[in-house]
């Protein structure tokens, strides 16, 4: 499995062909980033252009007052390239539409890896999305849960042919072992709203058996022993190697010197061409 390390100096962003994130950002000073359902449109929007750019699939979404969550697949390996334009559009984009400028987004995203090959981490982050706004207080349990019109999980609910391309349905209720069919759907649904304790609905989700909130709170991997050592693993090489290239001088001075060498080359292939020697072109200056 071949990867790249997106960042190292802070939190490692570790990508590779088919990854799979828990991605949330927050406003700038935790304001809002959705001042009207306008915006929460425009944000779709740009989430599918970025799609559409980077092959990223999106696999559930919920947008709040002023956070989001995505849990996206990377086919390509991509997600820093693809959630980088995906910001940098909407921020341009939302203070064009409001007369604003400078930030929107508040400091770095947060991108958690899940091990999506394990159904249950895979579910317990999906799950985890679609329960934020019962979390919130904003679904009311004889409205149903899917009566929030701003996650993914009233898509769940639709045929194909109503979605929007770049959502993969499929693919969350495949992990749940469910098939993407009227009763598979429905079984979705079912199964999420058994999980709510309605009772306690602020904590809806948040933990659960597998230690899901510490891990989107301050880790940075969610998933199984073994997937944690991968990454690990992963990470590891990649930091060692660049070490090891940076020792021998590569980004430092060699790089530097294979500039000059460069330009010193290019010098001497013009004075050739124009049949001049350095002694004549210095003595011609001014």
């Amino acid at each position: 499995m071949g990867g790249r390390v997106g960042c190292v100096a802070r939190q490692a962003r570790i990508e590779y062909e088919g990854a799979c994130y828990h991605v949330m950002a927050r406003g700038d000073r935790r304001e809002e980033i959705f001042l009207c359902d306008g915006d929460r449109d425009l944000f779709l929007a740009t989430l599918g252009e970025a799609c559409g750019r980077s092959g990223m699939r999106v696999l559930g979404y919920v947008l709040m007052a002023n956070h989001y969550h995505l849990l996206v697949s990377t086919p390509e390996g991509n997600l820093v390239a693809a959630i980088r334009w995906m910001r940098n559009a909407y921020t341009r984009r939302f203070n064009a539409r409001h007369g604003l400028w400078g930030h929107v987004f508040g400091g770095r995203y947060k991108a958690v890896l899940v091990d999506a090959k394990v159904g249950a981490y895979f579910c317990a982050a999906l799950d985890y999305i679609h329960l934020n706004s019962v979390r919130a207080g904003l679904v009311r349990r004889q409205d149903g849960l899917e009566s929030y019109g701003w996650s993914s999980l009233r898509a769940n609910g639709q045929a194909p042919r109503k979605r929007p391309e770049w959502l993969d349905v499929a693919g969350g209720l495949g992990a749940a072992g469910l098939a993407d069919a009227a009763a598979g759907r429905r079984e979705f649904l079912e199964r999420l709203e058994r999980r709510v304790d309605w009772g306690r609905a602020g904590d809806a989700g948040l933990d659960g058996p597998l230690g899901l909130g510490a891990a989107l709170r301050r880790g940075w991997c969610f998933g199984a022993e073994a997937f944690r050592e991968r990454m690990l693993k992963l990470v590891g090489g990649r930091i060692a190697r660049r070490r090891a290239r940076r020792a021998d001088g590569y980004r430092g001075g060699e790089v530097r010197d294979h500039g000059l060498g460069r330009a010193r080359r290019l010098v001497e292939a013009g004075l050739e061409a124009f049949g001049l020697t350095s002694d004549r072109l210095i003595g011609a200056r001014g």
